[in-house]
């Protein structure tokens, strides 16, 4: 298959536009529309409803699109280990966590690019559950049991949790000290799509998971903005202790009933390629591995 032909068709499916993509390309847009005609011939489906105002893909097209972008990247592979011996060149598209990415990952990323400069990498930060396929990642660390049976998988460990308030919040409302007075009391919510489930206290009793409710003043979506919450002195978070042994040192942080913890959450790696992924996305998974073995 044409590769030339399916970047063209991965650039328009990204700027939905035949006239931009070949601005972007340096290409003619008669020559972008004749490879597209051709594309859609050799394949015998129609990939894009075109009109003066957008270009979009059909549903043969949404289905190409996963598949083109792996075969692209392949040839990009390919071509460049005949162009620089086993260099490592190529871009690997990574989604990461919030937290983990701004305290373990991107801290020692200069590292990686000093050893292997001609890669790539772009990086997703977010706490969202992204699509890897449909978003064109190459692999994905997730905090969390996995819910994508179809990638491949690699367990990096575990996040031990922690039950905190803010200094302020114990000076004005006190810090429990059992169940009970966790009545009295108020957490920060996190809720991932800001729904209406109800906010809890969270541990494990008698190897079990038990929920409390509570009461909360404000629900947030992002790991980021939970722990701003906290040291605003809004309530009582359940954090990973990664990145917070500083706080809870000075005092920033007060622990709250260190028995009750929350079970570890799972961290896991996952990428789209199968037993056989390039080489540049083997050698970044295994360095993001590497970066997280902190986390237990």
């Amino acid at each position: 298959m044409d590769t030339d032909a399916l970047r063209i068709f991965l650039k328009v499916a990204e700027l939905q536009s035949l006239t931009a993509t070949g601005q972007q390309l340096g290409i003619p847009k008669s020559r972008v529309s004749r490879q597209l005609r051709a594309l859609e011939q050799q394949l015998g489906a129609r990939l894009f409803h075109r009109s003066t105002r957008v270009v979009r893909l059909t549903a043969d097209g949404e289905a190409l699109l996963p598949r083109a972008t792996r075969l692209v990247r392949e040839a990009d592979e390919i071509g460049a280990l005949f162009r620089s011996g086993r260099r490592l060149r190529g871009r690997v598209r990574v989604d990461l966590p919030v937290n983990l990415a701004r305290r373990l990952v991107l801290p020692a990323l200069p590292d990686l690019l000093a050893r292997h400069p001609e890669l790539e990498l772009f990086v997703s930060t977010t706490d969202r559950i992204v699509d890897v396929v449909r978003e064109g990642f190459d692999c994905v660390v997730r905090v969390g049991a996995p819910e994508d049976s179809e990638l491949v998988h690699r367990r990096l460990g575990e996040l031990p949790m922690i039950n905190c308030v803010s200094k302020e919040y114990a000076e004005r409302h006190g810090v429990p000290q059992s169940l009970e007075e966790l009545d009295r009391h108020r957490v920060v919510h996190y809720s991932s799509r800001l729904g209406t489930d109800t906010p809890t206290f969270e541990w494990v009793e008698g190897g079990k998971t038990r929920h409390r409710p509570m009461a909360a003043s404000v629900t947030v979506n992002n790991t980021d903005a939970y722990a701003a919450a906290c040291l605003a002195g809004l309530g009582i978070v359940q954090i990973p202790l990664v990145g917070q042994q500083a706080h809870l040192a000075s005092g920033v942080l007060v622990e709250v009933l260190p028995e009750r913890r929350c079970a570890p959450m799972p961290v896991s790696i996952l990428h789209t390629h199968g037993r056989r992924a390039p080489a540049r996305v083997r050698v970044v998974l295994n360095w993001i591995a590497h970066a997280l073995r902190e986390l237990d």
